[in-house]
């Protein structure tokens, strides 16, 4: 069973930042690309970053591009998404995810639970 649990979501003032983990078990976490999506209310689920799983590889949502930088420690089995330069339209809930390299949904059988990030102006 392949569990993905987020974490490090919170209240920040725009301008501010935030470093998104997101742990991985139940798969060989080494070879699983990861991406990081968020969904605003009343909006579809987003893509935002995805990493390749040796970590090489990465791609940005251009709303996110030069603020956003995905990462990850294959050692620890984590995928981290530092976020610098935030603002109020980056609130949402963010959502971890574990598959195939790519900014489509369906991409990526496997998710977490989200956690909620909310940026004040």
């Amino acid at each position: 069973q392949v569990q993905l649990v987020e974490s490090g979501g919170g209240l920040v003032q725009a301008g501010g930042s935030l470093r998104l983990s997101c742990e991985v078990s139940g798969r060989t976490f080494s070879r699983t690309p990861m991406g990081w999506f968020r969904q605003a209310p009343g909006k579809e689920r987003e893509f935002v970053a995805a990493v390749s799983g040796s970590g090489i590889m990465t791609d940005y949502a251009d709303s996110v591009k030069g603020r956003f930088a995905i990462f990850r420690d294959n050692a620890k089995n984590r995928v981290y998404l530092r976020m610098n330069s935030l603002k109020p339209e980056d609130t949402a809930v963010y959502y971890c995810a574990a598959g195939d390299m790519g900014r489509q949904r369906n991409a990526y059988p496997f998710w977490g639970q989200g956690t909620q990030v909310t940026v004040s102006s």
